[in-house]
């Protein structure tokens, strides 16, 4: 075996682990995030988890990313401990899939039919049609090409590999090394310290299948290296884990868990059933679509004997991982925006905005607390608005940090336009707080001071209070449930927030003019209506975002002009509803 030899094996290594990355970045990409948010909502039983964590891990062909996920999921309180097991034991069979697919290099016969499942044959063809929509524009199209020119080239660096190694089977010290590793204690640990180098089982699996071409190793040698690569594969989650919550790094050990103790129970078994009837394939060759048989033999096997026990894999994690004894059941915070989901950009669009929603929500009862101290003082409520106000402040500096990091990662379109929207929205509920905060103010100077409005006045802001706080709910549920056609119904009532505005400071005007009302109190009423004006304000920029922006536009001042201009008669009528649902009542005047 010559040097040239040396760097071939070199470069066709690196152009599978190279190919292995970009098709399953782009394969998770084209799921758009529907997979994995399915993953966080559908594992309320262990099967379902174990269903959802195999299609997710196929999908993306990873189990090391799959688990990290899950680690990621349980650290920000998304799903329960007990619900990532069968995730965990799902992802697991999922990355066997890899195997059998590069396991068709070895496929053999003289069929047009066989012969085009070589990939030496079919991956040319699939490399000219990623290249032709790759070069497309569409961005569906461009996603499709990438997954076909990243497998395209895993398989040429498949083939890459294996030429290389040609040269072994004729060298004597290369078959006595695999010999070495028939012995279960040393293939077991030379299989998990390859994989937890390059953290990835379905590259060391892809790897010893294409050491098998050189008809060196033995059944018996894969076995204990196949069982080790099972074990290597926890060292990404367990790396995941440190610094997260308890219940993350009981995640992690349950994957490492499952897969020692999987290991135990088949090497006992495969040698026990050795030693009384004698296995001939254990020393013979073994080829690469025997390396996947074996992979998924083991994985399919180990989970339908473990499933049942999936509880006693939980208390074993938190044996390891135990509560301190001096917090006693004391509840852990969890990690609303872990910065282990970002290597899941689809997720960490979803829970940036699962926790804008809280934030959002978190406005709107500081609006809410705001108009009531302004008819009624209450000390316990003004409090409860600054802490609320404080909260909303923190939630909008961990947002922008977070959807700063998340828009520097590859997404789809859709993904990216949300983030964006996310950015603008994140600062209009913000400052809906804020205003909240000034109505408190407004309403603590009264009560010092010991002057209230008049009557007519308190009768009218009721009207308006009912539209402000009916236009924020409008934007928050749209936004919630990102509902395009519900946030086409918020500027309609933003306008008729500003026509009560108009009509309420021109009553006021009148009130003074005829000495009902005082002076001295005039300038904290208008400061009452601008807080509401603005409120609405941001209102409107929230749903105009949402509406621009998914559709590819960044021009909301265009988007509003039209609406002015009378082009939209679903307009016009949704504000000739609300116009008459909070109409002043004549007598007030």
């Amino acid at each position: 075996m010559s040097i040239f030899n040396v760097t071939a094996l070199l470069g066709g290594l690196a152009l599978f682990l190279f190919g292995m990355d970009v098709m399953g970045k782009a394969l998770e990409r084209q799921a758009g995030g529907k997979l994995q948010t399915l993953l966080a909502r559908l594992t309320d039983r262990p099967i379902k988890g174990l269903l959802m964590g195999l299609l997710v891990t196929a999908v993306i062909q990873s189990s090391s990313a799959t688990t990290v996920m899950v680690v990621g999921f349980v650290n920000s309180g998304i799903i329960q401990l007990h619900q990532a097991v069968g995730i965990i034991m799902g992802s697991n069979i999922g990355t066997t899939v890899t195997a059998w697919i590069l396991s068709l290099t070895g496929v053999q016969g003289d069929s047009l039919l066989i012969q085009l499942c070589k990939p030496a044959n079919f991956s040319p063809i699939l490399a000219a049609i990623g290249v032709v929509l790759y070069m497309g524009g569409n961005e569906k199209r461009k996603g499709i090409g990438t997954i076909m020119l990243g497998f395209t080239v895993l398989m040429t660096g498949m083939e890459a590999m294996s030429s290389a190694m040609e040269p072994l089977a004729d060298e004597p010290w290369f078959a006595d090394l695999f010999l070495k590793f028939s012995n279960p204690v040393l293939g077991v640990l030379a299989g998990a310290v390859l994989t937890g180098i390059i953290q990835s089982s379905s590259a060391s699996v892809g790897i010893l299948q294409a050491l098998s071409a050189t008809g060196s190793v033995t059944m018996g040698a894969a076995l204990p290296i196949i069982m080790g690569q099972n074990i290597g594969t926890c060292v990404t989650a367990l790396i995941s884990s440190v610094g997260a919550t308890k219940n993350a790094r009981r995640a992690a050990m349950i994957h490492l868990y499952f897969n020692i103790i999987g290991v135990i129970i088949f090497l006992t078994a495969t040698y026990t059933l050795n030693f009384i009837w004698p296995i001939e394939a254990m020393n013979e060759p073994i080829q690469a679509v025997g390396i996947a048989t074996i992979h998924t033999l083991f994985n399919v096997s180990v989970t339908l004997i473990l499933l049942p026990f999936s509880r006693g894999l939980e208390k074993l994690a938190i044996l390891s991982v135990p509560d301190d004894k001096d917090k006693g059941k004391e509840k852990e915070e969890v990690q609303l925006l872990d910065p282990r989901l970002l290597n899941t950009p689809a997720v960490a669009v979803a829970q940036a905005h699962i926790t804008t929603v809280d934030m959002a929500n978190l406005a709107r009862s500081a609006l809410q607390k705001g108009m009531a101290v302004t008819h009624q003082w209450d000390e316990g409520l003004f409090a409860s608005i600054t802490r609320e106000e404080d909260a909303v402040d923190q939630y909008e500096d961990l947002l922008g940090s977070y959807l700063v990091q998340l828009s520097t990662r590859a997404m789809n379109l859709q993904d990216s336009r949300k983030v964006n929207t996310l950015l603008h929205c994140i600062s209009d509920f913000e400052r809906v707080s804020d205003h909240a905060f000034s109505l408190a103010q407004t309403a603590k100077e009264m009560h010092e001071s010991e002057v209230t409005f008049s009557a007519p006045a308190m009768e009218e802001l009721k009207v308006l209070e009912n539209a402000v706080q009916d236009l924020l709910d409008k934007t928050i549920r749209s936004f919630e449930e990102w509902d395009l056609e519900a946030a086409h119904k918020v500027e309609p009532l933003q306008q008729v927030v500003d026509s009560l505005i108009r009509q309420l400071k021109e009553r006021h005007i009148a009130r003074l003019q005829g000495g009902e009302c005082d002076q001295a109190n005039s300038y904290r009423f208008g400061n009452v209506l601008n807080n509401y004006q603005r409120v609405a304000g941001h209102c409107s920029n929230v749903a105009v975002d949402m509406i621009e922006v998914s559709a590819g536009s960044f021009d909301t001042h265009e988007y509003l002009d039209k609406l002015k201009a009378g082009s939209d008669p679903d307009f016009d009528r949704r504000y000739s509803r609300y116009a008459d649902r909070y109409a002043i009542p004549e007598e007030q005047e």
